[in-house]
């Protein structure tokens, strides 16, 4: 979708949250907070833990009472919807455990027609096709008679997902979906989300930490730091900026634009690597983990099966894998051991040139 396209449903201006304590004054945790949710589109909200994310999500919950400013739901100040009907335009995944182990995968995505359905809640016929839309849209047709006692966590991450899906909500916010999740999970989970915010141009928010699944599935970013106001825009421009920094306090870590990655900062280290694109590419990032240099005069040839270690031009020495390169530029500062000849390497002849 395009961004230009995209109508906002959830507003906040000058927006303060916190909490209220039994005496004196409320415990300020952030201020100053402007955002806008749109629909179909998917936000992250990434931040250290204890800025107040999950302050922030319980205010717009309507967990918590606005301090200060407001926070608008289609242009009407949240405060005002009744429960039942903020939850037909609400839907949250919090990261609480989930009772009902006896449930089947089915009866606990119909608890998400719970709004819409009559005060005995009987289903009717449009909630049945809602819980089976859910189903399909989340690809978990092959669980639906399953106890929730059975599920793995990736599975069932995708049910509760599926549960907020059948609650038919404008709105979908999750607190760190992909937490405990492997890395193929982590990475279906996000692109499932962003699939579903374009497919049914729903507003969805993610709290999370995955800053590089975020980057490959956000449209858009909130930062949240202590200290500092909330940074919002689209990620490209937030790296392109550097605000992206904001979410790595300290001099230790930094965020490399050009590789799309969180790095150890590191005296800047021009290799002497040539060849193979690929091999020099995580040669010199091994080095650089390890904090090895080369000593003064040796490049490497990195070719199709290992890597040529040469001094002034010529050829000393012969690798099969990084570990090996590792290991010698770690033996001392000349890249060999004391009283060792510079032979080459008996597998020189497998490597060639």
């Amino acid at each position: 979708m395009n961004p230009s396209q995209s109508t906002s449903l959830l507003q906040a201006r000058n927006l303060s949250i916190g909490y209220h304590v039994k005496k004196g004054a409320p415990k300020l945790i952030a201020d100053g907070l402007n955002f806008d949710l749109k629909d179909g589109e998917l936000t992250c909200l990434l931040g250290p833990n204890g800025v107040g994310k999950s302050t922030l999500i319980k205010t717009i919950m309507g967990r918590l009472p606005v301090l200060e400013g407001e926070v608008r739901l289609k242009n009407q100040l949240i405060q005002y919807y009744r429960s039942d009907a903020l939850a037909k335009e609400l839907a949250v995944v919090l990261t609480d455990k989930i009772g009902g182990a006896q449930l089947t995968v089915e009866d606990l995505i119909a608890l998400g027609r719970t709004p819409h359905t009559n005060w005995l809640g009987k289903m009717s016929g449009e909630d049945q096709a809602k819980v089976d839309e859910a189903i399909a849209q989340t690809h978990i047709g092959y669980l639906r008679g399953s106890l929730i006692a059975e599920l793995s966590d990736g599975q069932l991450q995708k049910v509760m997902i599926a549960r907020a899906i059948a609650q038919d909500a404008g709105i979908l916010i999750l607190d760190e979906p992909t937490a405990h999740l492997d890395l193929v999970n982590r990475f279906e989970i996000m692109f499932l989300l962003r699939k579903i915010a374009k497919e049914s141009k729903k507003a969805i928010l993610i709290v999370t930490h995955d800053l590089e699944i975020a980057l490959e599935t956000a449209d858009q970013f909130w930062l949240m730091t202590c200290g500092e106001p909330l940074r919002t825009g689209l990620p490209e421009d937030l790296v392109c900026s550097g605000a992206i920094n904001q979410l790595l306090p300290g001099k230790e870590l930094f965020f490399d634009a050009a590789k799309g990655k969180v790095k150890l900062q590191s005296p800047a280290e021009d290799f002497p690597i040539q060849g193979n694109p690929t091999k020099a590419q995580w040669l010199a990032h091994a080095l650089v983990k390890n904090g090895l240099k080369f000593p003064i005069g040796v490049t490497i040839e990195a070719t199709e099966q290992g890597f040529l270690w040469k001094e002034e031009g010529k050829v000393m020495r012969g690798f099969d894998e990084i570990g090996e390169v590792l290991d010698w530029c770690g033996k001392d500062e000349r890249g060999r051991m004391k009283d060792e000849s510079p032979n080459i390497h008996r597998s020189r002849r497998k490597i060639g040139r």
